[in-house]
């Protein structure tokens, strides 16, 4: 993950512009399993990593007192990340007082970016080049083939990400994809019927295709960890994702949450009430994918303009009916909505919240929120955060 010294640019003011968007407090994804001695510099390299992506520039000192690590140790790790292109000097602080000022430091945000892949669209799959702060830099498109074909897919995935690589101005520090299905940890994509893919090596094909690293997960995974890291979001919440599909990803004491099949949050193909309803595409009746995907609500609402409030009230309703003993059992702080607001916001929400109260414990989940992200490209900037969490243990 080293790069050349005629690679890295210069300590500018870029660094001072590039410290604007440093977060607030940092916010780790929280790890299962316990942390032992052997793997005592991980995470201390990590929890460097962390705070300085969060806090932005500080001192070695600053830094120290900000994780709680000894100064020797804070020198070793921040002499390897500079060594590494990871962290650069950015210059010293105006003194306030007697002695020699101390050094800044903060990761190289503009030396390294990420590719991003959203393979979610209906028509299209979105690519773009982001910095190592989420902002797109760059952003291209395939055509999505016609019909599910795996090939296919993989084909104009492959050729989207190799266009980016090239176009990219900085080393590349990973590639994440987004994409619609049932996926591994380790990228395998068990069932994506909508691209034609089965037990699928995504991960592993593009690595080998491109020669970087490269994570994949379900789209909507990757959404809820935009929303964990760029947004607003408490530790305990679930994004639900509405387009041509319905999906959700969960996170729950600062842990994503994936399930012992990988597939919790796959909430699109859940029968909604016992009173039939539309057809779904997988077959069965009333699925809630088949009531608030974004192609039936506004197929509805083209058929019967006239009935627009029913349609979205009735819309809302079924997804609170769906997602209320999720709620109550993993007991979320909110729900995060991403999608079309001229379709969710307003009746549909105002519907969902009135529901999800009614049909929770009445004095416990009242404070329950149901909102609208406000997070632009919300799986291309997932995306990013898997490469950040995976080369640096930030999230």
């Amino acid at each position: 993950m080293s790069v050349s010294d005629d690679q890295r640019p210069a300590a500018t003011t870029d660094f001072v512009a590039a410290n604007a968007h440093a977060f607030g407090p940092a916010r780790h994804l929280r790890s299962r399993t316990k942390v032992l001695p052997e793997h005592a510099r991980g995470h201390n390299r990590a929890l460097v990593l962390q705070t300085l992506y969060h806090s932005g520039a500080m001192s070695r000192a600053d830094l120290s007192r900000e994780t709680g690590l000894t100064r020797v140790t804070i020198s070793d790790l921040v002499a390897e990340f500079i060594a590494d292109g990871i962290v650069v000097e950015i210059g010293v602080r105006e003194a306030v007082g007697p002695g020699k000022p101390p050094i800044l430091i903060d990761i190289d945000r503009v030396g390294h970016q990420i590719i991003g892949l959203d393979l979610s669209g209906p028509t299209a799959f979105e690519g773009a080049v982001l910095s190592l702060d989420g902002d797109v830099l760059e952003r291209r498109q395939v055509p999505r083939p016609e019909t599910p074909d795996g090939d296919a897919a993989y084909e104009a995935l492959r050729s989207l990400a190799q266009t980016l690589v090239e176009i990219a101005t900085q080393p590349v520090l990973g590639v994440g994809i987004g994409t619609p299905g049932v996926v591994r940890p380790d990228g395998l994509v068990l069932s994506s019927p909508n691209l034609g893919w089965t037990d699928f090596p995504l991960e592993a094909k593009l690595s080998a295709d491109l020669d970087l690293p490269v994570l994949a997960r379900n789209d909507a995974n990757a959404a809820v960890l935009a929303e964990y890291t760029f947004g607003e979001a408490e530790a305990d919440f679930m994004l639900i994702k509405i387009g041509r599909g319905v999906g959700a990803g969960l996170i729950t004491g600062s842990q994503p949450l994936l399930g012992s099949r990988f597939a919790a949050g796959e909430i699109g193909h859940v029968v909604v009430g016992t009173d039939g309803g539309p057809r779904c595409a997988c077959g069965k009746i009333g699925c809630l994918e088949a009531w608030l995907s974004v192609s039936r609500m506004q197929e509805a609402l083209d058929a019967d303009p006239a009935a627009r409030e029913e349609i979205l009230r009735d819309s809302g309703t079924r997804m609170a009916i769906a997602i209320a003993p999720i709620v109550a059992a993993l007991d979320l702080s909110e729900v995060v909505l991403s999608g079309p607001a001229e379709l969710l916001d307003g009746t549909l929400i105002d519907a969902a919240v009135e529901t999800l109260h009614a049909r929770t414990l009445e004095g416990v989940f009242e404070d329950v929120m149901v909102r609208l992200t406000r997070q632009d490209d919300i799986v291309l900037r997932g995306a990013a955060v898997m490469v950040l969490s995976g080369q640096l243990g930030v999230s």
